[in-house]
């Protein structure tokens, strides 16, 4: 760990965290969910409707942004990653108030689909934390300051990084792999000193005998009364204690010949989990708790075959799964409890990123740009609007007091509710 402002650090360890209850501080929102309690959204716009403001960005990044006390923040990556950037702008008028840009000499490996900079920033009100792969954890308070920074040791993996790290209770919680190094981490918030690091098997990047890696981000729930981080690991789940970083509980996920990925987020509501892999592997669903192996215990089913790509994370509303995907563009509804799907029709384009929910609808950007809207209905796909922006995304929106924000290869949204369209 490496302190870059003794002082500034200092002073934020005795001062309250102030937090708006509309910010969207992480990857999927509160508590990584990707569902949001706000009202009053925009259903539809486009370049010249409910636009509140954009800004350029330097380069396409499979980052998301993220909104913390007026702020917003985005990672970007320019000179093949050898620039690895934190933007910060206003959220009120999308100025840019301050870049921060650590330099790397090499060209590291990624996949051509996956720019450089894809993990997503986290904060807390003061503080913001990113991940730049090999170069470690950096953290900024919001002028712009460097607070910290943590060497966690080398990254590589055919297909670059893209789990993002989490606040939880003082510590900044990464999902630090794929690669030949892999494991769960925790640093202290304030200070970046590594608190517990727990190894996880299996990692490996390259195509023989088979590519194998998570880029999960971690989520934080609490289960029987405890705390615990929920992360999908290229064969199963785990669940590790946040203070010590012991695994808890794992549970296997069924085999797949070809490849071991898995890119999305696990799913948690109502007892349950649901852990959905990439590369048309499987998806298997189970009841959280209880302790060491409890795959023939708690695994609720399991689907081994014909499944569509899955790069980005859905959401469960009132015990059912909805989840865009990876291929053609399709969207599905899976029935939580037993993992029957009960539709599955066409969306405008293939959706890298992940689903968030709120007032009602689902959102989630495609490709090309064109962000589906449709309502968590159980009987059929409901689309009721596709808004186009004409520049290509693999971002998932961020939604804060009204607002979405949404990243594209060459700006940042700002999207409401303009006075003409009121």
């Amino acid at each position: 760990m490496t302190q870059l402002c003794t002082v500034t650090a200092g002073i934020l360890t005795v001062t309250l965290t102030i937090v708006q209850a509309a910010d969207w501080q992480q990857f999927r929102g509160p508590r990584g969910s990707g569902i949001s309690n706000e009202k009053n959204l925009p259903v539809t716009w486009g370049p010249d409707e409910n636009i509140t403001w954009k800004a350029s960005l330097p380069g396409p990044g499979n980052s998301s942004p993220i909104v913390s006390t007026g702020r917003v923040f985005v990672a970007c990556a320019t000179d093949q990653g050898r620039n690895r950037g934190l933007h910060c702008f206003d959220r009120r008028d999308g100025s840019e108030l301050w870049i921060q840009t650590v330099r790397y000499s090499e060209i590291a490996p990624t996949h051509t689909q996956n720019p450089y900079g894809a993990s997503t920033p986290v904060a807390d009100g003061q503080r913001v934390v990113i991940w730049h792969g090999t170069l470690g954890l950096y953290c900024y308070d919001f002028e712009g300051r460097g607070l910290w920074h943590t060497d966690l040791g080398e990254f590589s993996h055919v297909y670059g990084y893209a789990s993002s790290p989490v606040i939880h209770d003082g510590k900044v919680i990464l999902n630090f792999g794929p690669g030949n190094r892999t494991f769960m981490t925790a640093v202290d918030l304030n200070t970046g000193d590594i608190l517990w690091q727990t190894e996880e098997p299996g990692g490996f990047s390259t195509r023989k005998p088979k590519i194998v890696g998570s880029f999960s981000t971690p989520v934080i729930v609490e289960i029987e009364g405890q705390e615990q981080i929920i992360c999908t690991m290229p064969t199963r789940v785990v669940a590790y204690d946040p203070e010590s970083g012991q695994i808890i509980w794992t549970c296997d996920g069924p085999p797949n010949p070809s490849t071991d990925l898995v890119y999305t987020s696990p799913l948690i509501a109502d007892g349950i989990g649901v852990a959905m892999t990439g590369a048309r592997g499987p998806a298997f669903a189970f009841r959280l708790g209880g302790s060491g192996n409890v795959t023939d215990t708690n695994r609720l089913w399991d689907i081994e075959k014909s499944q569509p790509d899955r790069l980005g994370s859905g959401v469960i509303i009132e015990g059912h799964i909805y989840v865009a995907n990876a291929d053609v563009g399709t969207a599905q509804c899976l029935e939580l409890q037993t993992g029957n799907q009960v539709w599955r029709a066409r969306l405008p384009g293939a959706n890298w990123g992940s689903i968030v929910y709120a007032d009602g609808r689902i959102y989630v950007t495609g490709r090309d740009g064109t962000t589906s809207v449709f309502v968590p209905n159980p009987r059929q796909l409901e689309l009721i609007a596709s808004n186009k922006l004409g520049e290509s995304s693999d971002s998932t929106p961020a939604i804060s007091n009204g607002q979405i924000f949404l990243r594209t290869d060459l700006h940042l949204f700002c999207i409401g509710q303009t006075s003409e369209s009121q």
